[in-house]
């Protein structure tokens, strides 16, 4: 039995237009081809790609993969990051069809072991789309996200899957091309769907590596996202937020005028700094993670300060 090196949370530009109404259109830049590229730079065997509420994009890379003999030993297979009617994200791994979101969670399950896919609870214990305590119903939770630069939400995911049991992976969650591969996973299994499912189902799977993204690389996916987003930031600023949209319209000019500034650094180190304090008081001192799912800024901010 071959022991896989496998990504099993990416996303590339089929995930645009897919999360909401509530989320900017544009999700991610990263191009097919791009995508294989970097899969064939971090030698990885298989990935499962996992765009938001569609399965888009698979068959455009096996089609790309197969015109091309470079990408002959990467195996590509169908997965997607479903919403729930909560918001809530769930993964599913081997689907053949696009289950469409804004279900309940039971509805969403239902759909993935209809299709006899296996479920996975994506970033589980993240501050305002994880499942957190009902990850125990998927079959799979990711204990390690790239993005979850707090730390405090990966170390309660894995506190829970080593007391509740769960088979453990991580992923990169990538939205750009360099974190594709930041989490490997080895399974042990024939690269085929069907074998990967079966060792997913039977815990042939362990994380052999994992990573953070950088703040350089958290800077360019906020590029991408407000050079087409802009417009409809502002939007949801002037709807949800009157009274922030002068500042919010601010920010995004002076971003776009010096994107590369030390001062966005420094912004987002100090953004970590205080999403870490948060994440700590939600995850571990038992504070209301509900103000955060509901993105109640006047409720939220208290809880930042204090």
């Amino acid at each position: 039995m071959d022991k896989l090196r496998a990504e099993m949370h990416c996303h590339n530009e089929f995930s645009n237009f897919q999360l909401g109404i509530k989320e900017t259109p544009y999700d991610c830049g990263i191009t097919v081809q791009e995508q294989l590229e970097q899969a064939y730079k971090m030698n990885l065997d298989a990935f499962f790609i996992t765009n938001h509420n569609t399965i888009n994009g698979y068959t455009h890379l096996l089609r790309y993969k197969e015109n091309h003999e470079k990408f002959r030993h990467i195996h590509v297979y169908p997965g997607e990051e479903i919403t729930t009617d909560q918001g809530i994200h769930v993964l599913a791994y081997g689907l053949t069809d696009t289950i469409r979101p804004g279900q309940s969670l039971e509805e969403t399950l239902d759909a993935i072991r209809s299709q006899d896919a296996v479920s996975c609870a994506p970033h589980p214990f993240a501050l305002n789309n994880g499942l957190r305590e009902k990850s125990a119903l998927c079959d799979l939770i990711e204990t390690f996200n790239s993005n979850n630069v707090d730390r405090y939400s990966n170390l309660r995911a894995s506190y829970f899957a080593k007391t509740n049991n769960m088979k453990e992976v991580a992923g990169s969650d990538s939205h750009v091309v360099s974190t594709l591969g930041r989490c490997i996973n080895t399974v042990e299994s024939e690269n085929t769907l069907d074998g990967m499912l079966w060792a997913m189902r039977k815990g042939k799977i362990a994380i052999d590596k994992t990573g953070y993204i950088t703040s350089s690389e958290m800077i360019e996916h906020a590029r991408y996202k407000i050079k087409n987003s802009k417009d409809d930031i502002i939007a949801y600023f002037k709807e949800n937020h009157p009274h922030l949209t002068g500042l919010c319209c601010f920010l995004i000019n002076s971003f776009e005028s010096n994107p590369d500034s030390i001062v966005w650094k420094a912004v987002y180190k100090m953004a970590v700094h205080l999403t870490t304090k948060l994440s700590n008081k939600i995850n571990f001192k038992n504070q209301d993670y509900n103000i955060l799912y509901e993105r109640n800024l006047k409720a939220i901010l208290p809880m930042i300060l204090t």
